[in-house]
């Protein structure tokens, strides 16, 4: 892979542009590209073209949630190219759709939105332990899994307090739990549980802000193998064994940020990003406390849509 002296952007064909692939710990083994194309704060107006322009660039795996509200144009993008059930697609549930009943619902009207007929991976957006339903919403998930609806049932935002809840309760471990991950809060103590229970970890937010990849020892990799900081923060993800689901609007970081499984960094970078961890620099809230609905008038004031 070659950096251009100009742009800073990375040169690589098409032909490279395929992601990594995981097979997970569910009943399926099921395998999963490992860097997939997030659509979180993507407005619907602009969905269907970007949806459209990573799949086009070689994305197999859409991440989206019924709390960002643009179901339907993901499903739209996934028709207009023939892709709908060709490519991994997840989706989440709402907080405010928790429950067994409930959760049921909301499942029909997001897999009708998405267009498809099984619906890849479906999560549990939050625990939102305050309303204390995940328990139940989660065996309405494996009830989902068992009649075929959904491949892979799984979780979001889940501490190992409610990792264990759901384990506990059910006797079924998820396969994916998809947290806040990034340099200055990779949130080492969740990693270690999750991997000590076969859970892979799928980070969104994957590379922070501005001081995750502006870092010592971040910069040191990228200049050292002729990279993107963005993209050293990238692969030390999937070198690590996570899923990572950057989000962005722009064709060509699109390209770089798919590309960014092309070199190895050493242990001793690996290490060096490790040490950046701090617990106190998460972007996103605690699932602890956790207690928004998740509603389009909740989203909307909060400016997430």
């Amino acid at each position: 892979m070659m950096m251009s002296e100009q742009s800073g952007e990375t040169n690589t064909s098409d032909a490279e542009l395929r992601a990594p692939e995981l097979t997970l710990n569910d009943k399926a083994h099921s395998v999963i590209p490992q860097i997939g194309f997030g659509t979180f704060q993507i407005p619907p107006e602009d969905t269907q073209r970007a949806v459209e322009e990573a799949l086009e660039i070689g994305y197999r795996h859409i991440d989206t949630a019924a709390a960002y509200y643009n179901e339907e144009q993901v499903g739209d993008a996934l028709k207009a190219t023939g892709m709908a059930g060709k490519v991994w697609v997840t989706t989440k549930l709402r907080n405010c759709d928790q429950g067994y009943d409930a959760a049921m619902v909301a499942f029909e009207e997001s897999r009708r939105k998405l267009k498809v007929d099984v619906v890849d991976m479906y999560l549990i957006h939050w625990p939102f332990p305050a309303a204390g339903f995940y328990k139940e919403t989660w065996r309405a998930l494996l009830k989902l899994r068992d009649e075929g609806a959904i491949r892979v049932p799984a979780v979001s935002n889940f501490l190992p307090e409610h990792l264990r809840g759901v384990i506990d309760d059910s006797g079924e471990t998820p396969a994916v739990n998809q947290i806040e991950a990034h340099p200055r809060f990779s949130q080492p103590g969740n990693l270690a549980f999750c991997a000590a229970h076969g859970i892979v970890t799928e980070a969104y937010s994957p590379l922070g802000h501005g001081k995750d990849i502006e870092s010592e020892p971040v910069v040191a990799a990228a200049k050292a193998h002729g990279v993107t900081p963005a993209q050293v923060v990238l692969r030390w993800h999937t070198q690590e064994g996570r899923i990572v689901i950057p989000k962005s609007k722009h064709v060509e970081r699109m390209k770089a940020n798919l590309a960014s499984a092309c070199f190895d960094l050493t242990p001793a970078e690996l290490a060096a990003i490790d040490a950046l961890d701090d617990p106190h620099a998460n972007v996103s809230a605690d699932p602890a406390t956790f207690t928004h609905s998740q509603s389009w008038a909740d989203q909307h004031v909060r400016g997430n849509i």
